[in-house]
């Protein structure tokens, strides 16, 4: 009996999406690089199943039922080219090649084109949930090639994650679609989680809460609006004792690492001309986190932060912070829907923002109790230009904000930084500002550079050049938009 889909890469990504088709009745055929991981896997995790091993790609692809599918699931790059070329010559016309992997958008487009011309159907399909999720449902954002998803749909809403029976996997676009909303969703998963290690911060360092009152902040926070997998799994660290009985999460080291897609995120926000600025900051903090040696002598040279003691209530400063975690997660997310709006312009995708928070309520690192909150708002209005404008999350942030500036100017005063909670709210400020500052910087360029100027008691896109010093001329730069 010939195999249903073929699965490169027997990482751990790739082990338990073969186990989890296995388990969801597809017959499954594996190859790996290195042949000797398909012995030590079907023997291992896959014994007793129906999973088939391949030591080559031809005779993984002669395993395979037609129209073939094969899924990648291994490093991005050049990596997932070299594997498309070596199959290629194996494969034959109506063929579906799947990347698993965590590819940049651009690079799924470009294969995407390239195989269509060839007659071998492509999607790129984002996958969330990490190790868990892959074994027992994750979150699947699959685009590309359109002709590819009756294809390949049973296959990947099947072992998708479901919520209220939906699968956490729908078709979001052509092209790049599918790993352009992988990236944005990995960009506010760096949010969500930075957003919860400044909260952290200000609980242990400016309130003095030990692991295991955190423990219990944590896990009750999880009971309310920020109900979500990464408050569970956060709870759930604070818990954990090392062999000593001591807390776990107080002997690990303060360098975080990334793979690239919050920075890739950032750079397309750049791009478009999106201010992702939350987002943005948590990629910063990470950088920052990786220089420990120079933090240790900076720590040394530097006066030392501020150790004066915490008035107030601690219970009325829990709850701030409880605030600030929650308007900040809103901005966050508006930020991320935003971009997305823009990209669906810019590349010519068409995505439905309330199917994609559908997708996202299951299976996926960030998901959560909020993300219904989302879906609602977009079926209200599908049009919707931010979510700050959707009564739901305006009413929410509106009651947060005391809470989440008292948390911010905390930070502040201890020295301790909240680069996510501050910029979240410089940004809520400023989208909320009718008029800012920039009437001086177009001032500015203009003296500096003839750059010109628009005025508000003239018409939009007439522009105006002044001699500011007398013996500038009056010919203006030319005007355009980076």
């Amino acid at each position: 009996m010939k195999a249903d889909v073929g699965l490169i890469g027997l990482a751990v990504m790739g082990q338990n999406l073969a186990l989890n088709m296995n388990d969801h009745g597809f017959k499954v055929a594996v190859f790996n690089r290195t042949t000797t991981v398909v012995d030590e896997f079907l023997a291992g995790a896959a014994a007793g199943s129906e999973v088939l091993g391949a030591h080559s790609l031809p005779e993984l692809v002669a395993s395979l039922r037609a129209p073939r599918i094969v899924m990648l699931m291994v490093k991005a790059g050049e990596v997932v080219d070299q594997y498309i070329d070596l199959l290629l010559p194996l494969l034959a016309a109506g063929d579906v090649i799947v990347d698993g992997g965590n590819s940049l958008f651009t690079d799924t487009s470009r294969r995407s084109q390239a195989l269509a011309a060839q007659n071998i159907l492509y999607i790129g399909a984002g996958v969330s949930g990490g190790e868990e999720g892959a074994r027992h449902g994750p979150s699947i954002m699959p685009g590309g090639n359109a002709a590819a998803w009756p294809i390949v749909q049973p296959l990947l809403q099947a072992i998708s994650a479901h919520v209220q029976n939906e699968p956490c996997c729908q078709w979001v676009g052509d092209n790049g679609a599918g790993h352009y909303v992988k990236m944005v969703h990995n960009g506010i998963e760096y949010g969500d989680m930075q957003l919860i290690c400044e909260a952290y911060h200000l609980l242990s360092e400016g309130l003095g809460l030990n692991a295991a009152q955190l423990h219990n902040i944590f896990a009750d926070w999880n009971r309310g609006v920020l109900c979500s997998y990464l408050i569970e799994i956060t709870a759930a660290i604070l818990a954990y004792q090392d062999t000593d009985g001591q807390p776990l999460v107080n002997k690990i080291l303060d360098t975080a690492g990334q793979k690239g897609t919050g920075k890739w995120t950032g750079i397309n926000a750049l791009d478009l001309g999106i201010p992702l600025t939350l987002i943005g900051e948590s990629v910063f903090a990470r950088c920052l986190s990786a220089q420990k040696d120079e933090r240790i002598k900076a720590e040394a040279l530097l006066p030392k932060r501020p150790t004066n003691i915490v008035n107030g209530d601690p219970q009325e400063l829990i709850q701030a912070i409880h605030d600030a975690l929650y308007a900040a997660k809103i901005i966050s997310y508006a930020q991320g829907f935003r971009l997305m709006r823009e990209a669906a312009k810019e590349y010519q995708l068409s995505l439905n923002y309330g199917e994609i928070a559908l997708m996202w309520r299951g299976g996926c690192i960030i998901r959560s109790q909020f993300l219904n909150d989302i879906k609602k708002a977009y079926d209200a209005n599908p049009d919707l230009e931010n979510l700050l404008l959707a009564d739901f999350f305006a009413d929410a942030i509106a009651k947060a904000d005391a809470g989440w500036r008292k948390a911010v100017v905390l930070g502040v005063e201890l020295g301790i930084p909240t680069p996510a909670f501050s910029s979240a709210l410089a940004y809520y400020d400023g989208y909320r500002s009718g008029r800012l500052p920039a009437n001086l910087l177009q001032a500015q360029r203009d003296y500096f550079g003839a750059h010109t100027y628009e005025r508000v008691d003239k018409p939009r896109g007439e522009f105006f050049h002044t001699d500011w010093t007398g013996h500038g001329g009056k010919t203006a730069s030319t005007t355009y938009t980076v």
